[in-house]
């Protein structure tokens, strides 16, 4: 079995902690849990840092921004 190198980076929509392979380093992944993309880094790299306050508003505004993709697709789907 070939185990592959990987870290630990928070989900900037969730908060849920994922492991994410080292070679998707700089790449745009999704959270399997709620589905949020963001780009994968490995903690070596530059990262936008904010306030509390100002991290929470973010996760809401991209949870808000999730929620009406997945509805408006599920209109879409129901209508069409």
């Amino acid at each position: 079995m070939i185990r592959h190198a990987v870290f630990v980076q928070e989900c900037p929509v969730c908060g849920r902690p994922l492991e994410i392979r080292n070679e998707y380093v700089g790449r745009k992944v999704s959270c399997q849990h709620c589905g949020g993309s963001f780009t994968a880094m490995d903690g070596h790299e530059e990262r936008d840092w904010c306030s509390p306050r100002e991290r929470m508003l973010k996760k809401a505004d991209q949870l808000l921004k999730l929620s009406s993709e997945k509805l408006s697709g599920r209109q879409r789907v129901l209508v069409g």
